[in-house]
């Protein structure tokens, strides 16, 4: 949508002017030229608002940076396209009026439609008997256009000449009588106040139904992933076991969504269900870089079909199910998750403790668990710390005054020990038609191997210094063995140890909602930490955060950055002034979509459709203002008004009001094409066209991952731009106007609308 726009501004400035009796060429090089500047500082006005995202930081600016790259490129080859390619274009092929008017020849019409029907007919036949898909989409698109040029001479050009002679005409002058009737005496002020509270009723209501706030689209899952954990040290068979149990309570769930399709079971919801223990069952929010082996944790893992095959059924409500049937197992966590769109951002419940004792911390973060539970805060789904002190340990205590007199070292100890367990390199084999080499590995059967007896009663082989001798000494003669328990991490943060207590929040809770209510509970009551301990909210909540500041920032920049453009643009300050205005104005659209729909306030995707108005709106504020400019001067020349000496009111207000209605086709053309753009995106209609002129199959369906992900942002421009149209053809309009009014006042002083162009007057002071 956005970049037809500039083609659209030259193609119908050289078009007005060609009706106006100029050749082609002639009325290709004055449009082009008279249009350049503005479109050149509109497009450099939407590249300035995206530059700012470009220096996006951190995970999300990687993940986001894309989509204000890729815009910036293709709108700077959109102002060459308009700029160069329209120009040549319009020059060699443009019509007048008259000529479109021209009935359309109908034997021609007749030959080129039987041509491309016979097309379409032998290779959609041949695309039938060889079975190519290709042919018989090159067929159906033939035979489309044979029947399109019959389409397009009996209904689509009777209608476009009606809106050219009849519609278009009718709409512009009946807004040229709104804007006389508007720039009357005080009525232009009365409605840019009703314009300005507007905007302030907007922004108070918004502030009283509060839109839920999110960080990240919430998106359907496309899977399901239950997370099962057993204390540390648990046996992977009893692991294997609840996985086992967990993954039939996950199959019940799922079969209700079992149909018959070509006489088998289908089903509609989930593609595959996958349930690993021990290796590759780590959660990687928690276990992310880590190494340690995980025998204690298994993993179910539900692969959902595409979102059209659902049959409209949501699949957070089969993620909410299985959540419900899968718990009360005694001793194990379970938690279920969906997969995460975007980078990962952490949990939306996650709090730091940090200090420098981890058994201290770790009290704390069990109080401040038992804390919140009590507490009664709805829509957590389990609190769980992400260090735990149950892993089982095994302290050897070597006697070091009796191992020295025998001379055994502490290093014998643990090698004999080890070897036993993890075993020792004694040989390599390589195999003689292969180049790598294998380690043989020598250690104690499994039976063996955490058998203490065994383990303990083992000797310690070595050679006597003194004497040459080989001695064997059982271990347990020389150490004594106590049970304990021990962390199973230590994890640290910018070089302070640290403790998270995390959680995800229920489908049917606000994230944001629920962190604020755990924050004012704590603060409420003054719930304090031992000295040299602190906490603090972070995971997904200081990711929101930190990219609001950016993107607020990237929001100022973005607006320094258009008003530097259109300063340079017009040499002016009161013209930016009016443009900035309306951007701000525009933002009215934002709020009441927000209020309207209840929908939430995506901090990601709503801020950059922001961002992304602000550059848009300005564009057709520029034309506007440009070309009524233009119009003011070419009056003063033809009144012969010296440079320096103001245009008189009423003259001025005929300036503005025909800038308004010739500029009227534009900018409505340029925001329903960005509006019509958009309406896909916003509302997620999918249509497969391939699919459609191969097989007659357009597999049309509304909705899906994208339109929950882009969605906001696109509802954010069209509802914007719907207000900000209006608001270019009415308010900056009146705006121009009673600026210009202004001035004329201070300078002459009350002279009314008309003043005689005397002697004394032309000797005024300079504008």
């Amino acid at each position: 949508g956005m970049l037809v726009d500039n083609g659209i501004v030259v193609v119908e400035n050289v078009f007005t002017l060609m009706n106006q009796g100029y050749s082609r060429k002639q009325a290709a090089i004055q449009g082009v030229g008279e249009i350049a500047w503005p479109i050149i500082a509109s497009t450099a006005t939407t590249l300035a608002a995206f530059l700012p995202l470009a220096f996006w930081p951190g995970t999300m600016g990687e993940f986001m940076k894309i989509f204000p790259i890729t815009l910036s490129v293709v709108l700077f080859s959109s102002l060459f396209v308009a700029l160069v390619i329209n120009s040549m274009l319009t020059s060699e092929f443009m019509h007048k009026e008259e000529d479109d008017k021209a009935e359309p020849n109908r034997k021609k019409l007749v030959r080129n439609s039987i041509i491309a029907l016979i097309l379409g007919g032998v290779l959609l036949a041949l695309g039938y008997i060889f079975d190519v898909g290709a042919l018989r989409l090159f067929g159906n698109l033939a035979l489309f256009v044979g029947i399109m040029m019959w389409v397009y001479d009996l209904w689509l050009y009777p209608a476009s000449m009606w809106l050219q002679d009849k519609g278009l005409p009718w709409l512009e002058e009946r807004y040229r009588r709104f804007l006389k009737w508007s720039l009357h005496r005080w009525r232009p002020v009365w409605i840019m106040v009703g314009m300005l509270l507007l905007f302030v009723f907007s922004i108070a209501l918004l502030g009283i139904t509060q839109p839920k706030v999110l960080f990240f689209p919430e998106n359907e899952p496309k899977q399901i992933i239950v997370y099962i954990e057993y204390p540390e040290g648990t046996d992977i068979e009893k692991t294997n076991e609840i996985t086992l149990q967990v993954e039939q309570e996950v199959m019940e769930v799922i079969d209700d969504y079992v149909v018959k399709k070509d006489g088998k079971d289908y089903n509609y919801m989930a593609e595959s269900v996958i349930s690993q223990v021990g290796e590759g069952a780590g959660n990687p929010n928690t276990d992310a870089g880590s190494s340690a082996e995980i025998p204690h944790k298994g993993k179910v893992t539900v692969s959902l079909r595409e979102f059209k095959f659902r049959k409209g059924v949501l699949s957070s409500d089969v993620l909410d199910a299985v959540r419900d049937h899968v718990q009360g197992h005694a001793g194990a966590s379970i938690t279920v998750e969906k997969d995460a769109v975007g980078p990962p951002a952490g949990y939306p419940v996650n709090i730091e403790i940090q200090g420098d004792d981890y058994n201290e911390m770790m009290d704390e973060a069990e109080r401040m668990v038992a804390f919140i539970d009590k507490s009664g805060i709805q829509g957590l789904e389990e609190l769980r710390i992400d260090v735990s002190r149950d892993l089982p340990e095994m302290k050897l205590t070597v006697n070091r005054e009796l191992a020295g007199s025998m001379g055994i070292t502490n290093e014998m100890v643990g090698g004999t020990l080890r070897q036993s367990i993890y075993g020792y390199e004694v040989s390599r084999y390589r195999p003689s038609d292969d180049d790598d080499d294998y380690p043989i590995n020598i250690r104690l059967n499994e039976s063996q191997r955490y058998d203490e007896n065994i383990l303990f009663n083992q000797p310690i082989t070595f050679t006597d210094a003194s004497s040459g001798q080989i001695k064997q000494i059982p271990i347990s003669s020389i150490t004594t063995s106590e049970r304990g328990n021990q962390f199973s991490k230590i994890n640290r943060k910018d070089y302070t140890r640290t403790i998270a207590v995390y959680s995800n929040v229920l489908s049917d809770y606000n994230a944001t909602e629920t962190v604020n209510l755990i924050k004012e509970k704590l603060e409420h009551s003054n719930y304090t930490l031992p000295h040299g301990m602190t906490y603090s909210f972070t995971g997904e909540q200081e990711d929101q955060a930190e990219n609001m500041n950016f993107l607020l920032t990237a929001l100022i920049m973005a607006v320094a950055g258009i008003i530097l453009i259109i300063v340079a643009q017009f040499n002016s300050v009161s013209k930016p002034i009016i443009i900035m205005v309306s951007v701000l104005l525009s933002f009215i659209g934002v709020f009441l979509r927000l209020i309207i729909s209840g929908d939430e306030f995506v901090v990601m995707m709503t801020m950059m459709g922001i961002i992304s108005l602000a550059g848009i709106v300005v564009n057709n504020a520029i034309v506007l203002i440009d070309y009524t400019q233009l119009l003011i001067d070419r009056k003063k020349k033809r009144l012969a008004i010296p440079e320096g000496v103001m245009l008189p009111v009423n003259d001025m207000r005929n300036s503005v009001i025909n800038g308004g209605k010739s500029r009227l086709r534009p900018v409505l053309l340029t925001a329903i094409t960005t509006i019509l753009g958009l309406v896909p995106l916003a509302t997620g209609l999918n249509i497969d066209f391939q699919g459609l002129l191969t097989d007659y199959a357009p597999d049309i369906y509304v909705g899906g991952d994208n339109v929950i992900f882009w969605g906001p942002l696109a509802w954010t421009v069209i509802y914007g731009l719907i207000f900000a149209t209006f608001l270019t053809l009415v308010v900056v309009p009146i705006m121009q106007y009673l600026v210009n009014r202004l001035k004329f006042r201070v300078r002459y002083g009350k002279t009314g609308d008309k003043y005689p162009l005397n002697d004394s007057l032309v000797q005024a002071k300079p504008v």
